[in-house]
């Protein structure tokens, strides 16, 4: 009879897409700041407040967005014992 293929309907392609993007923080390259948040267990106020300083080694901003680059910021919290 040939080959029986599968067919994706739209429902179920949109949730293996989400499935895709739902990588734990530790195998991605950047983070939200919220993602950092969580990852650290640091407030996102205090995370906010560390991408402002000037010369942030883990800021990386996209348009006006800021996001935290991950290797530089597991990288800088031991600088940062008292934040």
């Amino acid at each position: 009879m040939g080959d029986v293929r599968k067919f994706q309907t739209g429902l179920e392609r949109v949730q293996e897409e989400r499935k895709m993007q739902q990588l734990e923080p530790q195998n991605k390259v950047v983070l939200s700041i919220r993602e950092a948040a969580a990852y650290s267990s640091i407030g996102i106020n205090t995370i906010e407040r560390l991408l402002k300083e000037p010369g942030c080694p883990f800021v990386l901003y996209v348009g006006t967005k800021r996001l935290v680059t991950r290797i530089p910021f597991e990288e800088a919290l031991p600088e940062h014992s008292a934040v």
